[in-house]
């Protein structure tokens, strides 16, 4: 479903990227048994709309923020209390006497030492990258022809429009659409005609059909047509 956000705009420009030509395969001039194209055009870079660039959605990614934040309060809470205890004048609590004797023995090359900070560098790379890059990949950003509003259109969504187009082309009898991030896969099977044909309407109409669904980045296209296997 598409998703709308509002945000800041600006106005700029738009561009839309070239269309490039395709490649079949077969036999020369018998009938061809698959079809396919490497990439019907490449992917051009990001439109600019009239309310300015559309970039990805971020994620709040509130579960691992929620997480982190608990552990953190925990953790503060119980040495906080274990230090206001030790001014009280009672001793200290086991596991923070045992933690202090075994930093102050152990060596650095130590099994349990290269492990624990092993785990602890990993954590800390996987909060780092969650922090620093956007999430949300099912979701496709649109352009931005209004004003301070956002929208993005979901992956599933637009491969299920993809597909219906693809099955109103003569000579196909069914379809795989798969929408990735930055280009569309159709995977076709034709019981008749001659499959280059089948295969440049399928590039023709999934052509027009990714420029109507009005995305911020032009997806690249490859397209494979088969004949149906037979049955045993």
């Amino acid at each position: 479903m598409p998703t709308l956000e509002k945000g800041p705009g600006h106005a700029a420009h738009a561009r839309d990227g070239g269309r490039g030509g395709y490649g079949g395969e077969g036999g020369d001039g018998g009938d061809l048994e698959q079809s396919a194209s490497a990439a019907a055009y490449e992917p051009g870079e990001g439109t600019k709309g009239i309310g300015g660039r559309a970039a990805r959605f971020w994620s709040a990614r509130r579960v691992p923020a929620a997480i982190v934040a608990l552990l953190l309060l925990a953790g503060t809470g119980v040495l906080l209390y274990d230090v206001a205890s030790v001014r009280a004048g009672r001793p200290g609590m086991a596991w923070r006497r045992t933690l202090a004797d075994e930093l102050a023995s152990r060596r650095l090359d130590d099994t349990a030492l290269t492990v624990g900070a092993a785990v602890a560098a990993v954590l800390g790379l996987w909060l780092l990258l969650l922090a620093l890059t956007p999430g949300r990949r099912k979701l496709l950003p649109m352009r931005r022809d209004v004003p301070h509003v956002r929208a993005g259109l979901e992956r599933k969504a637009a491969a299920l429009v993809l597909r219906d187009r693809a099955m109103e082309v003569s000579g196909v009898q069914s379809v795989q659409v798969k929408v990735k991030r930055r280009k569309v896969k159709a995977r076709a099977q034709s019981h008749f005609r001659d499959l280059d044909e089948v295969r440049t309407d399928l590039d023709d109409a999934l052509d027009d059909g990714i420029r109507q669904l009005g995305l911020a980045r032009r997806l690249g296209l490859s397209v494979r047509v088969r004949r149906p296997g037979k049955k045993r």
